[in-house]
């Protein structure tokens, strides 16, 4: 017995008619379907928010993108393209942080609003929100390209964003994780129809660019096998060389236009933690072995991948979808092979993604391979929902329902091996899995295959709901305040650059909320909270990292930094006689009272005083230090000592980009600038070069050659590849325009009426 309609549903399969697109999916039929994706998205969202309202602002949503955004948007209103943040110090170059997305306009714009936005939570959700859409759609449009019908196609796309890892980590956490995962997911799609001549190169040019100018390195990895696979599929399905060309000219095109978003990472990071020096090595963190797939459709099911929360995660990362593995028995396998050139794409994916996720830990620069665990759950759905579309079937029905479960037995000892403790409820969630499968194809047998997929959407939404309310993601949540008015109004509105001593690890409590006494926020920043705030310090969060500078003060990378750092920052510098707190030019020092207890029961240094904290709150975490002289005046610009050298700032030409300042120096001299010593300065006088250097490594400095006498000294940054990205942005440009110009050609050539044709009329 075959499942109704499965004549009438199932698409065709010979190689000329799905090249020509003979989809039986009507237009109305994929909107609707595509607008119950939305539903179902909107509705998990919903029933999410209702057991946790913070769900989706934790860790580094909180601490790190949303912050980046309103620091971002901030800049381009004041009409600057942002560069350089100077007082934020090695977490202040953002063409080398990457994540920022400059060259992204979505990115750009949903920066550029930010900061009209009050509710934090709000604008993350919303965002979050928005790309889990995308995401769906973009799982629904492959699994329609690939032949699944469109309700099937329905099923996968909806269940794309709360596969485990990407609801436990993404959706919590990595929101540009996410991002890129739609982008790719969308590429995809139209990718494999511009290789099949049903659409044009510009749309998967587009999708691709902005996946690789999002910033995240492991959705440009992923976007370049992704194209891959692609080609190769379509070379192995359709036996032609061009779909295959067409499709890797595409990519190209768009790799040159999003080269310049890494060229500067990759060029600065002989100075940041990103060397690579470790090379490939394996300590297991956020590996995640093959054998963890065998928990894929248990949603209860905890993981052993080694994470933050420990050698095992108790949250279900690894799931996919509860229907996923019981599906496998209900298809005709002996029918498959036929389908395998044409899903040889998707296979490919599915492999590498395998193979990746398994190890090692860090191969260079590139870590956490688990992060690519959302690409193995995605392609399981579309292959899954696709053969279910081609190839489902009830015939020789005892036989499928034992192997269906026998597979939900091995779901169930598998989920106990992880998370023994929980294997109650591991046995109530496989019959579950009994109960409803059999009901599914219940209403398979007596409806259609359409109220089968009505049933499994219905079922997306609660089991996302059951996990968040059931299991903690592995991230801690920090409770940052919720929205910019309230983390303003309970923070001292200091003037000056600040740095903070002190220590996140020492502010950690077991805090249920918000309001636990505990909490830091109305004195002390971690992470990128000083930017909600709009105040300058030095502490914020970067996972580049600028390595001498964080030896220095012993910076970890969300801004805490050591007991020792206190001693550091006030040690003399040989070569210029000054403190490094002078050479940062500091205006603030705060120090945290759990590090350093009754620190102002001590002296101040030489030129510092110890002033009251300015609220009760402040004032029973931190000690402050300020200059006995005030502020450091705005209009001395960046100069901070010369060596057998004079120097007159010219202070209404100074920017975090440049400076112009008259230099003497009769016999040779120095000039030091509070500036990191980032690769991209250079440095002219009077319009001849001169080499910049970095003193200890850290701070900006050039020698003036003997016979400086009222010389222009012009200092200038610009990120280092930026010049080569551009032009290979102007050459990716060109690529993509020809292809537009081949594609029109193609299709007037095919719509042409051909010599010597006829037309007939009734």
């Amino acid at each position: 017995m075959s499942l109704p309609e499965l004549t009438e549903l199932t698409l065709p399969t010979t190689d000329t008619q799905i090249a020509r697109g003979s989809l039986p999916n009507s237009r109305r039929e994929r909107l609707v379907w595509g607008a119950a994706i939305a539903a179902v998205v909107m509705l998990g969202y919903l029933l999410i928010l209702s057991v946790d309202p913070r769900f989706f602002y934790i860790d580094d949503t909180e601490s790190g993108a949303i912050p980046n955004w309103l620091q971002l948007g901030r800049i381009m209103r004041d009409g600057h393209f942002p560069s350089l943040v100077l007082d934020q110090w090695m977490a202040g170059n953002y063409p080398v942080e990457g994540q920022g997305g400059l060259w992204n306009p979505v990115q750009m714009a949903i920066n550029y609003i930010s900061p009209s936005v009050d509710n934090l939570v709000v604008l993350a959700t919303v965002v979050k929100l928005g790309f889990s859409i995308l995401l769906a759609w973009g799982v629904y449009r492959v699994a329609l390209a690939y032949g699944a019908r469109a309700n099937w196609a329905a099923v996968a796309g909806a269940s794309a964003p709360f596969v485990g890892f990407t609801l436990f980590f993404e959706n919590t956490s990595w929101v540009t994780a996410l991002i890129g995962t739609a982008y790719i997911t969308n590429a995809w799609a139209s990718s494999v129809k511009y290789a099949r001549g049903r659409s044009g190169p510009v749309v998967p040019f587009v999708f691709l660019y902005l996946a690789i100018s999002v910033g995240y390195v492991h959705a440009a990895v992923m976007a370049g096998v992704m194209i891959g696979s692609v080609a190769i599929g379509e070379r192995l399905f359709q036996r032609l060389w061009r779909p295959a060309l067409k499709v890797c000219s595409v990519g190209i095109a768009a790799a040159a236009c999003g080269a310049v978003t890494f060229l500067p990472g990759v060029l600065t990071s002989a100075v940041t933690w990103r060397s690579g020096d470790e090379g490939t090595f394996n300590d297991n963190f956020l590996t995640a072995p093959w054998s963890e797939s065998l928990t894929a459709s248990i949603p209860t099911a905890v993981t052993s991948i080694e994470s933050w929360a420990g050698e095992t995660t108790e949250s279900p990362v690894t799931y996919i979808a509860w229907f996923v593995v019981p599906a496998l028995a209900f298809i005709a396998w002996r029918r498959v092979p036929a389908a395998l050139r044409e899903l040889a794409a998707p296979l490919i994916l599915l492999a590498f993604a395998l193979v990746f996720t398994a190890g090692p830990s860090d191969i260079g620069p590139i870590r956490w391979p688990a992060r690519i665990l959302p690409f193995v759950a995605i392609v399981a759905l579309i292959l899954v929902v696709t053969l279910i579309s081609r190839y489902g079937t009830l015939d020789k029905l005892r036989p499928r329902l034992l192997a269906a479960g026998l597979l939900t037995l091995v779901l169930l000892l598998r989920a106990g091996s992880s998370g023994p403790e929980f294997f109650g409820r591991h046995v109530v969630a496989a019959l579950a899995i009994l109960l409803v499968g059999a009901l599914a194809l219940l209403l398979a047998h007596r409806f259609s295959t359409r109220a089968t997929a009505a049933l499994l959407l219905a079922t997306i939404a609660p089991v996302a709901m059951y996990q968040v309310a059931t299991y903690d993601p592995p991230f801690a949540k920090w409770w940052l305040p919720a929205s910019q008015s309230e983390a303003k109004a309970e923070f001292p509105q200091w003037q000056g650059a600040t740095l903070q001593l002190g220590s996140r690890a020492l502010t950690e409590t077991a805090a249920e909320g918000p309001d636990d006494p505990q909490l830091p926020w109305h004195s002390q920043v971690y992470g990128n909270s000083a930017k909600v705030m709009g105040v300058d310090y030095a502490n914020a969060y970067t996972p580049v990292g600028y390595l001498d500078f964080a030896n220095l003060l012993c910076f970890e990378h969300e801004g805490s930094t050591c007991k020792d750092a206190f001693r550091r920052v006030f040690e003399i510098e040989p070569y210029t006689g000054k403190t490094y707190a002078d050479l940062m030019q500091l205006d603030r020092i705060v120090l945290q009272k759990n590090q350093y207890p009754l620190a102002n029961s001590r002296p101040a240094p030489a030129g510092w005083m110890w002033v009251t904290a300015p609220t009760p709150e402040s004032a029973r975490q931190i000690y402050v230090l300020e200059r006995v002289d005030g502020l450091i005046p705005a209009t001395s610009g960046r100069v901070v000592a010369t060596v057998n050298a004079t120097v007159e700032p010219r202070s209404f030409d100074a920017d975090a980009d440049s400076e112009h300042v008259d230099v003497s120096a009769p016999d040779g001299g120095s000039v030091v600038f509070s500036r990191l010593a980032w690769p991209g300065y250079t440095a002219t006088l009077d319009g001849e070069e001169l080499q910049t250097k970095g003193l200890a490594d850290i701070f900006l400095y050039v020698d003036l050659p003997p016979g400086t006498e009222n010389a222009d000294l012009e200092i200038t940054f610009r990120p280092p590849g930026e010049r080569l990205g551009l032009a290979a942005m102007a050459g990716g440009v060109m690529v993509l325009i020809g292809l537009v110009v081949l594609d029109v050609r193609r299709r007037r050539s095919s719509s042409a009426p051909q010599f010597g044709s006829t037309t007939s009329s009734r």
